[in-house]
């Protein structure tokens, strides 16, 4: 009986031509239908174009020689490492256990190398820094070389969350690519004892819907159409049913291989070739697989959000980015959003959407060095970022994200934000932010059934004058509204004297956005004080408008002007545009 194999997932990345095909060639016992570069395209310009597979297989660590048939079969997935094939290596990195990240001992750590490190700290727990090349240093200072670019490589990863990680020197392909094959590797037995004992089992859950990702598609003459990839939850067995979403077509399971060796189920985690009933396989280069009617298309999405700290620049309300939901990457345009400011420091919620809640609108996403002021906009002060008490950060932030095209992606998947259209010459980091999709909207239709439940407000401030005291329970105000403002819409809400009264707005007076407010509890005798010489000196203004002054009379100044602050939310998708304040 075969011995049953664990498998466990690494990640083979790094900047272009440092030598990661090779690495994985010189680790691997056996290759993949898409392994070392087999397109022709990648063939013809000597870089890895695509995802490649491969595996070795070794004794499981912590089990003694002839006491247990498990074997370990570690899954290289060798990642492309130019740049403008980054949504290739966000899709690889999605499904790695550990990462290798490769660096020419030559050259350091280079543009690329730097974004394989920002995504591996986003998608996996482990790293190991493989230093490859090592066999172009010049012998008699080879050890000081690789000494110092360790020493290097340990700085550069104090400040993430792989601070000591091993750094191992190795040649995988000594004399370059074309030295001939008799050159044996250098390191390589000691690099897989290393992987052996960094590599922790992850716990593979046999439950929820079967789903797959899958990253080659090729048909077999006479057999039908293969789709390899790795499954990402649940199981699967022979003669079962599977969806492809993205050609709304369902298929038979007719055989299952993992690296050429049939199989008859398969688990979460696995590296699996599925053959199902022929279609044409360029309809499905890329993308899921499932249990039939378990994924939904989606047209948008609400997400937690976090700030890839390398990023330059601000993460913006209405911005576009790309968006990376498994092997998809589609343009979308963002609103974020905040918790209300009294619950800046409500414990992260990683598993749902609370819809119950209200959050409150930013322009962009708060960040301490980016920490948005009140802005003001004519009479009106609009806390166009939001109120965020005392320069504080929020420890969750989300964001809606509107799809320009629909996609299809199970809930709680990793969502990468980048900006891949910026020039990959430039030494700068275009992945933005990262997330978890908590909700999907399926609705074609949900900016009219699904946002209008969803309570984000914008905070309003408006700024006034008390004019003059009418009589004990009234006053007009001005300079709140602009002439043009229909006052109507404002009546009925409160209104802050800065002598302490509160106020509620009765009716326009006048045309000149002049309100007469009544104030139910009365003027306090304090109040009727700091207003006394406006009502003595000033003339009766009729209608609201400025009268001629008496002859040989000033109009004095109140002893002390008296303000009116009035304060609203209004919710981003309230199609009633209603104002409203807390009771």
């Amino acid at each position: 009986m075969a011995a049953r194999r664990v498998n466990v997932n690494v990640g083979v990345l790094g900047h272009i031509d440092s030598g990661k095909t090779a690495l994985a060639r010189a680790l691997s016992t056996t290759a993949s239908t898409a392994a070392f570069d087999k397109q022709p395209q990648s063939r013809e310009r000597g870089i890895t174009l695509d995802l490649g597979f491969s595996c070795f297989v070794v004794p499981l660590p912590g089990t003694e020689p002839g006491t247990d048939d498990t074997q370990l079969q570690v899954t290289l997935v060798d990642c492309p490492g130019h740049a403008s094939l980054i949504r290739t290596i966000i899709g690889g990195a999605q499904i790695i256990d550990l990462m290798m990240l490769v660096i020419d001992v030559t050259k350091g750590m280079q543009t690329q190398s730097a974004e394989c490190l920002v995504i591996g700290q986003i998608a996996c727990q482990k790293l190991v820094v493989v230093l490859n090349k090592i066999d172009l240093l010049a012998e008699g200072k080879r050890q000081a070389a690789i000494d110092k670019m360790t020493k290097k490589m340990q700085k550069t990863l104090e400040n993430t969350k792989f601070r000591g990680a091993p750094v191992i020197p190795v040649a995988a392909k000594p004399g370059g690519p074309e030295a001939p094959e008799t050159e044996a590797p250098q390191g390589i037995s000691e690099l897989i004892e290393l992987l052996k004992s960094q590599i922790s089992i992850p716990a593979r859950d046999p439950s929820g819907p079967f789903l797959m990702s899958v990253d080659h598609c090729f048909s077999i003459k006479g057999q039908g159409t293969v789709m390899t990839g790795t499954i990402l939850s649940g199981t699967i067995s022979l003669g079962d049913s599977v969806e492809i979403p993205a050609l709304k077509v369902v298929k038979k399971v007719k055989s299952m291989q993992m690296f050429h060796t049939p199989v008859t189920s398969a688990i979460q985690g696995d590296r699996l070739g599925i053959c199902v009933t022929q279609f044409d396989p360029k309809l499905l280069e890329r993308g899921l697989v499932c249990a039939p009617e378990s994924l939904h298309t989606i047209h948008a999405a609400l997400i937690s959000v976090e700030k890839i700290p390398y990023f330059r620049g601000p993460l913006q309300t209405k911005a576009k980015f790309h968006i990376t939901v498994g092997h998809e990457t589609v343009m979308g345009r963002m609103l974020f959003f905040s918790p209300a400011p009294d619950s800046f420091d409500l414990e992260p919620k990683l598993d749902f959407f609370d819809l119950s809640r209200e959050y409150l609108f930013q322009e962009q996403y708060l960040c301490k060095d980016s920490m948005p002021t009140a802005t003001e906009g004519g009479d009106e002060v609009d806390v166009k970022a939001g109120h965020t008490p005392g320069g504080q950060c929020p420890r969750q932030q989300w964001a809606l994200v509107e799809f320009e095209k629909p996609v299809t992606c199970p809930r709680l998947c990793l969502v990468i934000g980048s900006r891949l259209d910026a020039d990959i010459h430039t030494n700068t980091c275009r992945l933005a932010f990262h997330g978890v999709l908590l909700q999907g909207l399926e609705d074609k239709n949900y900016t009219e059934s699904f946002l209008p439940a969803l309570r984000v407000y914008k905070l309003k401030h408006k700024h006034g004058l008390v004019e003059r005291v009418m009589d004990d329970y009234s006053v007009i105000g001005r300079s709140l509204f602009k002439k043009e403002t229909n006052i109507q819409l404002f009546v009925g809400l409160k209104v802050q004297l800065s002598t302490g009264e509160q106020g509620v707005i009765d009716s326009a007076f006048g045309q000149s956005g002049k309100f007469k407010i009544h104030i139910p509890g009365g003027l306090s005798p304090e109040s009727k004080k700091i207003l006394t010489p406006t009502l003595k000196k000033r003339n009766r203004a009729g209608r609201g408008e400025t009268t001629k002054q008496e002859e040989g009379t000033e109009r004095p100044e109140p002893v002390q002007p008296v303000t009116l602050s009035l304060s609203f939310k209004r919710y981003v998708f309230d199609t009633q545009k209603r104002m409203v304040q807390n009771p």
